[in-house]
């Protein structure tokens, strides 16, 4: 079964960070800076946090991941991106 998963995460080196936002773009939609909205399963899920841990520095960095229940409301206020045009969502 798959999920709806925020993935957030704060990475202190530059190296690191661009390494964690090149693994990510493959996975998920980049919704902020450093915010990706993922639809996973639970092995993939798996994947990610262990490709993840293999990047990160634990004491410095921080990675967050929340999954999201099915039945939402997204507000965007400001000048934040936007989920891209053609892309539809599909609860059950």
């Amino acid at each position: 079964m798959k999920i709806y998963y925020l993935i957030c995460y704060d990475i202190k080196d530059d190296f690191r960070l661009h390494k964690i936002f090149r693994y990510m773009k493959g996975k998920g939609v980049h919704l902020q800076y450093s915010v990706f909205h993922c639809y996973l399963n639970r092995q993939e899920l798996l994947t990610i946090i262990r490709e993840i841990k293999s990047i990160i520095n634990e004491k410095e960095d921080d990675v967050r991941i929340y999954p999201l229940i099915t039945n939402f409301e997204t507000i965007v206020l400001g000048q934040g991106a936007r989920i891209p045009e053609g892309l539809d969502f599909f609860f059950d």
